[in-house]
């Protein structure tokens, strides 16, 4: 913990209340760490942000185009969704064109996040579907139909696919697979902890798109359906779909469980990495939008219509500002 900064302030009636520790870590595609807060090299689980780098091995293997995946369905892969009309939809096409069931999802059930954000009622009923990492999961299944691999055992580290994400996920980042440090993540999947700068790397390279040399289809494919289609990424009211609109197309922007958000630029070839230690959400925005503000990505319009996610002002139940919550961080060049 030694090796980590405020990076976030709540402030009421003046005095200081609470601050929220963590590391920002901006890196290019060559790992070259480019601005740091903190440790930049943070060992930290990447959460729901591995989600583009885990569907590496399905695109790869030509799965995606052999099923007849859309964009819009590719978009699901790398989805931590709401739960929403439009989401459900997606996952089940893709169920649909790998012949699967909705059962086969290993990834549980849970009450939709658009119904725990208050904007919509609750369906009748809700299944594995609804789970916000069901996409991922129905791409996992698909890559085994497309393999002729085991459905039942997809999740087990030992499986083929888990094996081939494990590869894929540490080339795209830049490590051996020995340096990945392997957990379980909340959908029972493999997750995996990593230096924060790599995961930023990888995301850098993402962002490329066509022009990575080793994954460049593989990224165009991942990267264009996430730009296109940036309300099956999120949801309603979620931060990343804000944020890949304030980006107007060349931002890609991912969160994660515990405080993890990556967000990175096309045109910059660069990503910012955020890993919050207590895991809080609204830090992990409020930092990005901070970070991407000091490092020049915003202009006028952008800052205006990221300010609500900066979290600035403390209100009462009543709704009178009772305090304030404010950055606590400069960007230090490597």
């Amino acid at each position: 913990m030694a090796s980590l900064v405020p990076l976030f302030e709540s402030h009421r009636g003046g005095t200081l209340e609470s601050v929220n520790f963590g590391a920002v870590a901006v890196c290019d595609s060559q790992g070259r760490v480019l601005g740091a807060a903190g440790d930049p090299h943070w060992l930290t689980f990447t959460r729901s942000t591995l989600k583009p780098l885990q569907a590496l091995p399905f695109l790869q293997s030509g799965g995606a185009q052999a099923l007849g995946f859309t964009a819009s369905n590719i978009a699901l892969l790398c989805a931590s969704h709401s739960g929403e009309p439009m989401h459900v939809e997606q996952v089940q096409q893709m169920l649909d064109k790998a012949g699967v069931g909705l059962r086969r999802l290993q990834c549980g059930c849970h009450v939709p996040y658009y119904v725990e954000q208050g904007v919509g009622a609750a369906p009748a009923a809700f299944d594995e579907r609804h789970h916000n990492c069901s996409g991922k999961h129905t791409g996992f299944l698909a890559h085994c139909v497309h393999r002729g691999w085991p459905l039942d055992s997809y999740l087990e580290p030992a499986h083929p696919l888990q094996q081939e994400v494990r590869r894929d996920v540490a080339r795209a980042v830049g490590l051996s697979e020995g340096e990945l440090r392997m957990g379980i993540d909340g959908c029972s999947a493999p997750n995996y902890a990593m230096p924060l700068a790599h995961l930023a790397r990888g995301y850098a390279r993402l962002a490329r798109g066509a022009a990575d040399g080793e994954f460049g289809a593989s990224f165009a494919a991942l990267a264009g359906a996430m730009g296109e289609f940036p309300e099956l990424g999120s949801g309603t009211g979620r931060n990343d779909l804000a944020f890949m609109r304030a980006g107007g197309g060349d931002w890609l922007s991912k969160a994660g469980a515990d405080g993890v958000q990556v967000v990175a630029s096309k045109s910059r070839g660069q990503a910012v990495a955020v890993k919050i230690a207590d895991g809080g959400k609204l830090a992990a925005a409020a930092v990005t939008v901070a970070a991407l503000d000091q490092l020049g990505w915003l202009d006028g319009h952008q800052r205006e219509e990221l300010r609500p996610w900066r979290a600035q002002e403390i209100l009462s139940v009543r709704g009178a500002p009772v305090g304030e919550r404010k950055t606590a961080f400069r960007l230090a060049p490597a």
